[in-house]
């Protein structure tokens, strides 16, 4: 087994519990599930829109501390606590991951971390 490396970066939130923001090993990098939080501000953005845009910052911004990016992810799995917001989700989603179409899930919740509306994590390649 090689080395882990556990990545932290204040470009996005602390992690609001016992983990890092993500993991290193054997050139797979595993990012945890961002929430919508304005990292200068520590607070969830306002509204879905807002907070699924910030968790895929969140998330840019830890796969660009680790050495990866958008490009090398992939997979993601999104976790969100209205299914109706789909729509939304999907354009904001396209934003972020254009021509690079990575495998992914949308599961819907009953609930997320401090009252969240959406939830992203991934698994990208690291160098």
């Amino acid at each position: 087994m090689s080395d882990i490396t556990l990545v932290h970066t204040d470009k996005a939130p602390a992690a609001v519990g016992p983990y890092s923001q993500a993991a290193k090993a054997n050139g797979t990098l595993y990012v945890s599930g961002q929430l919508g939080i304005i990292p200068s501000e520590g607070k969830l953005a306002d509204g879905f829109e807002a907070q699924a845009r910030q968790a895929l910052n969140n998330l840019k911004a830890i796969l660009e501390e680790a050495g990866s990016s958008l490009e090398k992810v992939l997979a993601v799995d999104v976790f969100v606590t209205d299914m109706g917001k789909f729509a939304d989700l999907n354009a904001i989603y396209s934003e972020f991951f254009s021509n690079h179409k990575p495998a992914r899930a949308a599961i819907e919740v009953a609930a997320l971390p401090l009252g969240g509306l959406v939830e992203l994590k991934c698994v990208a390649l690291a160098d």
